[in-house]
């Protein structure tokens, strides 16, 4: 069936022997060229075997978008009552306690399954639903500060990825399918989110160290300047990254694409896109194969971490959901801070 079908038709999906309805999938979801949710459904099926690479076995925060790109949305972690018999999914919570039966990415069915429902983002959690208590992913966010050029962001890249190197940490890379780029370490199953995270703080505050005119890890965004952030509350417990080979909701259908490190020097990551991913996929490869076969250690980042608390530096702020954490600084912005010892 082509992709350009009457809206109210509904088209039937045999995916490895589950059937997956698409109702309306003519209906267009990317107006910037015109793809159809269908196109979107094609999309997901020409890269099942890297996206399930990364994503398989993973519980899954769904952005929906009814009406496509660009119009209104929410984001869903409570499968609805609905679901089909066959649907897994199973129970994740939020840093305040609340649980939710989530959906888990158990193969393409259930990644077409939300599709169906106009699901244009995933958000991955950063561990298996098998083994909610290891967080087996590092996630580095390099997120742009205003004012901040994709330039700017590839130094970081850079930057990030030459002090991995140097801690003997084996690092891949995607574009968030926006102005960032994430840097991924497939992690030894060893560790918990907030070990993962204490980790993510020591890496930033290194990356600060080592290139102050370029990398920040201030927390509060009065502090950043033009540079850019590496966030590393991405890797808090309960949060989940826009997950790799996911396309984003925007209007002209970008990728959040694995790249090679040799190609993030001439990367223009808003032509990577759900018509452009599957002829460059089958062109040169996956990028991040075999990631998942070579786990490596956190030690090295944990031992960064340990050196900064003996020389008295307390956590990074928490995300203001979050509760108050052992070791944490006052959660106040410092202009804030300052304006009350003063008064």
């Amino acid at each position: 069936m082509s992709g350009k079908g009457s809206k109210d038709e509904t088209a039937v999906l045999d995916i490895d022997g589950t059937e997956v309805p698409i109702s309306h999938p003519g209906k267009v979801y990317f107006p910037e060229r015109g793809e159809t949710k269908l196109d979107l459904v094609r999309y997901y099926q020409a890269v099942a075997e890297p996206l399930l690479a990364t994503l398989g076995g993973r519980p899954l925060l769904m952005e929906r978008y009814p009406s496509g790109a660009g119009g209104k949305s929410f984001f869903q972690k409570r499968v609805p009552s609905s679901a089909p018999p066959w649907l897994r999914t199973t129970v994740v919570s939020t840093p305040n306690g609340t649980t939710s039966d989530a959906l888990v990415a158990a193969d393409l069915a259930h990644v077409l399954w939300a599709v169906n429902l106009g699901c244009l983002g995933f958000h991955v959690w950063p561990y298996h639903a098998d083994t909610p208590d290891v967080a087996d992913e590092l996630r580095i966010d390099l997120d742009p500060s205003p004012g901040v050029t994709f330039g700017q962001v590839r130094e970081a890249a850079w930057a990030t990825k030459a002090l991995l190197d140097e801690l003997g940490i084996d690092s891949f890379v995607k574009t968030t399918g926006s102005r960032g780029l994430h840097v991924y370490v497939c992690l030894e199953s060893r560790w918990d989110s907030y070990e993962v995270r204490a980790g993510a703080v020591a890496l930033a505050r290194e990356l600060h160290r080592r290139h102050p005119g370029l990398v920040t890890d201030a927390w509060w965004k009065e502090e950043r300047g033009s540079r850019v952030f590496v966030d590393f509350n991405q890797n808090a417990p309960h949060k989940t990254v826009f997950g790799a080979w996911c396309v984003r909701p925007r209007t002209g259908g970008q990728v959040s694409a694995p790249i090679g490190w040799d190609e993030v020097n001439d990367v223009v990551p808003d032509d990577l896109t759900l018509v452009s991913i599957p002829a460059l996929l089958a062109e040169r490869g996956n990028p991040w194969d075999g990631m998942g076969e070579r786990p490596q250690s956190l030690e090295p980042l944990v031992e960064l971490s340990r050196r900064d608390r003996e020389a008295g530096l307390l956590d990074a702020p928490w995300p203001p959901v979050y509760p108050k954490q052992p070791g944490e600084p006052p959660r106040v912005a410092p202009s804030r801070a300052r304006r009350s010892s003063r008064s």
